[in-house]
């Protein structure tokens, strides 16, 4: 007769346990938990300002990164996990018209290290950082693709609009040989070369090496220029701010309807009827889905010299009643309501959703940029955003009757009248339908479009002496 020994009898539940453990831990180990953190989406975002690359996991990751100049690319060690079908969709993801990147590799480097190459189409200043989750993301590891060298955007505007001007004028069989043309001499000036007549080419794109992504030009190029006549031939510029874009959506409708999506669509409308008018340019802190930081989208508008800065976001609030169009200007006093300083709040907090850069930044220069404001820009601003509060009256409801004022980051240029347009209520059914719609974007451009004229039929921009 065999007896069982309590032995015995406690060591099956022991052997169960660990045959249950083992199971567990082979399926855990499929999704790198054992090992460390877990790849949960991989994102990228090309633009001609910069590329971005976002790997997201539910734990925070180590990496090594390495840049090799010939050829042109950028290796990252990302250590703690195995190669994943999840990684290898950053292959997939590139585009081939990415100004930016020509391709990436991937594959397992060693034991627990999975290595990133990616080969570059041209020089660039690579920025890898990390970021804690917020909103609806996890940790972040981030890869910003900066060139080396960028275009000035001034002359880009210039050459743009001079081009435009040569297309539509009409044609003579015996034009002057020697007609001055003074945004050809600009374009030369700037370019390092002497001024010359209107034989002269247009200019390449700047080759100096473009300044860090939050610096501030000592002395942005100037875009005036003196006509024979004596008088300015001067090209007005107007700054136009998609608000979010990139890893920051924005605000997001009932129906799915992204914020960052509508007003880049109403902000194209609008560029397109700015460039339409005589010696009038739009210039896009972001003229397609890619981040841009708050002092960046500043630092855009001096950097061309603006006349104007409209900054155009789509407003939400927690439950779907709210309604309206709003018009904001920059107050030095606190906000003038608390639901103005409850909206400036939440749109200075795009840079937490959108992801910064916080080493790379010159806490300095961030304090000197976002704290100027002088009482002639919130007066001037006033005037403006009375002028565009008026028209958009005229084709939606207006949520409050007057323009408000709050401590709205990007409005903090000291030398531009800068406001910010909520173009509606995205968390409201009926408004967020009509943001998709093309109808209701026409006719909001077309009021934006009047509104601008209005201000400038009042305060001429040649009349202004902008001091940098």
């Amino acid at each position: 007769m065999n007896k069982k020994t309590p032995s015995s009898k406690s060591a099956r539940p022991t052997r169960r346990m660990a045959l249950q453990m083992g199971t567990v831990a082979l399926l855990l180990g499929t999704q790198h938990i054992a090992r460390g953190a877990s790849i949960v989406a991989v994102r990228v975002w090309p633009s001609k300002d910069y590329t971005r690359l976002t790997i997201e996991s539910d734990g925070e990751i180590k990496t090594r990164q390495f840049f090799v100049a010939e050829p042109p690319r950028l290796a990252v060690d990302i250590e703690g996990i195995d190669l994943i079908p999840a990684l290898r969709e950053l292959v997939a993801k590139v585009k081939s018209d990415d100004p930016n990147i020509s391709g990436i590799r991937v594959g397992q480097n060693a034991p627990g290290v999975v290595r990133l190459v990616i080969d570059l189409k041209q020089q660039i200043l690579p920025q890898v950082f990390t970021l804690a989750p917020v909103a609806a993301y996890k940790y972040r590891l981030v890869l910003d693709l900066y060139p080396a060298q960028a275009a000035d955007p001034l002359e880009v505007l210039i050459a743009e609009k001079l081009i435009d001007n040569r297309s539509t004028a009409p044609r003579t069989e015996n034009p002057p040989a020697a007609a001055h043309d003074p945004l050809g001499d600009l374009i030369a000036q700037q370019s390092g070369k002497p001024a010359s007549s209107a034989s002269s080419s247009p200019g390449k794109p700047a080759d100096n090496k473009a300044p860090a992504a939050n610096s501030v030009p000592a002395k942005p190029p100037t875009a005036i220029a003196s006509a024979p006549n004596g008088k300015t031939d001067r090209l007005v510029i107007v700054a136009l701010d998609p608000g979010h874009g990139g890893e920051d959506p924005g605000a997001i409708g009932p129906g799915g309807t992204r914020e960052k999506d509508v007003v880049l669509q109403i902000a194209h409308r609008l560029r397109d009827r700015i460039n339409q008018q005589p010696n009038m340019r739009a210039y896009l802190t972001r003229d397609a889905d890619f981040f841009v930081p708050l002092q960046v989208r500043v630092q855009k508008a001096r950097r061309v010299q603006a006349d104007l800065f409209i900054s155009i976001h789509a407003d939400a609030f927690f439950t779907a009643r709210p309604q309206g169009a709003s018009v904001f200007a920059l107050s030095d006093k606190g906000a003038s309501s608390s639901a103005a300083r409850w909206i400036a709040d939440k749109e200075n907090s795009a840079d937490l959703v959108g992801g910064i850069n916080v080493k790379a930044k010159d806490a300095q220069v961030q304090k000197a940029l976002l704290d100027m404001s002088t009482t002639a820009q919130i007066k001037d601003s006033l005037k403006l955003g009375t002028a565009m509060l008026g028209e958009i009256g005229s084709v939606g409801k207006l949520h409050k009757p007057k323009v408000e004022q709050a401590g709205f980051a990007v409005l903090k240029a000291p030398d531009i009248p800068s406001v910010l347009v909520e173009t509606a209520f995205i968390s409201n059914p009926d408004e967020e339908a009509k943001l998709r719609s093309d109808d209701y974007q026409v006719q909001l451009a077309d009021a934006l479009m009047r509104g601008i004229s209005r201000y400038f039929a009042h305060n001429p921009p040649l009349a202004r002496n902008r001091q940098i």
